[in-house]
């Protein structure tokens, strides 16, 4: 029996428009300036058909930086999902192959976790680059 259950991530995405969409009004003169660029926000929210329970769990790492991820980990076989904050903004990651460890991506950026360890990298970089995060498990949240 396939089980389908609403899976609200909360996933707060900003969509921003490219600068050019936007005229800035030229001060031709007296008069109040009118130019204004509007924001737009959306939700997102993902439904996951699954034939087992789904299990979310979010986990904080502490980083060499100082800086501590909370990244949510989503397990609906068969899917695996990991939401990762990158630069202020929280991307969902897929599950794909690994030699040991659970390796995710989204776009350029790969998160790999092992044995307590996480590192996020930006794979545009040069396989030498250093990552953009290198992480220890300091505790996980069912």
């Amino acid at each position: 029996m396939i089980m389908t259950k609403p899976l609200l991530a909360l996933v707060g995405m900003v969509l921003i428009a490219p600068t050019m969409a936007w005229a800035q009004a030229e001060d031709t003169g007296p008069g109040p300036a009118t130019a204004s660029r509007p924001s737009v926000t959306a939700a997102l929210t993902l439904t996951l058909e699954s034939a087992g329970d789904i299990e979310r769990t979010i986990a904080l790492y502490q980083c060499e930086s100082g800086e501590t991820l909370a990244v949510q980990y989503i397990n609906a076989a068969p899917n695996f999902l990991a939401i990762v904050p990158v630069e202020g903004e929280n991307y969902i990651f897929a599950t794909t192959i690994s030699g040991s460890g659970a390796r995710y991506v989204s776009g350029p950026y790969e998160w790999w976790s092992h044995q307590g360890e996480g590192t996020l990298r930006d794979m545009m970089q040069d396989e030498d680059a250093e990552p953009l995060a290198t992480c220890t498990a300091s505790s996980n949240t069912p």
